[in-house]
């Protein structure tokens, strides 16, 4: 169980780390972009580049933001509460969260399988979508991951 309790931040760091080059690359490539449009030499393909860089980018951080509990909370119900009442709602809230992320996660794998087998690709740069789909559908795993550690910090009595 210990291992478990160590892993899963470390897989949130490490997803991070991938939000955060492919954020790098996104502002790189929009200035190299607005710089040689100025010079009449736009780099072809950068507006798909950019959106498909923004789903790792939100996809990635997420497991990482639910570890650092840095997303927007409204906890009024909770202060209110103590003792064994306020861990069973945060519990509940927790697996309802998986089971929502579980189902999506599925979804995106389902979606990248369907564009995979129709050859789905991007406009310009004719890139497939599915690595971005099934790497969107990893990372819900993964935050399915998060939510059971977040459960089983909550029943250690060390959650907050």
């Amino acid at each position: 169980m210990k291992w478990f309790l160590t892993a899963v931040p470390q897989l949130g760091k490490a997803l991070n780390v991938i939000a955060g080059t492919a954020l790098t690359v996104m502002m790189l490539l929009t200035v190299a972009d607005v710089i040689l449009r100025k010079l009449g030499h736009p780099i072809i393909g950068s507006y798909e580049l950019v959106s498909l860089g923004a789903a790792v980018v939100i996809g990635f951080s997420l497991p990482f933001t639910s570890l650092a509990k840095a997303h927007v909370a409204v906890d009024f119900l909770l202060l209110g509460l103590r003792g064994w009442k306020r861990g069973a709602l945060l519990v509940a809230t927790r697996v309802i969260a998986l089971l929502l992320f579980a189902a999506i996660g599925a979804y995106l794998f389902k979606k990248g399988m369907y564009m995979r087998s129709t050859g789905e690709v991007s406009l310009t740069l004719q890139m497939p979508f599915y690595p971005v789909a099934y790497g969107l559908g990893v990372c819900c795993f993964v935050e399915c991951l998060v939510l059971l550690w977040d459960i089983l910090k909550i029943a250690e009595g060390q959650y907050e």
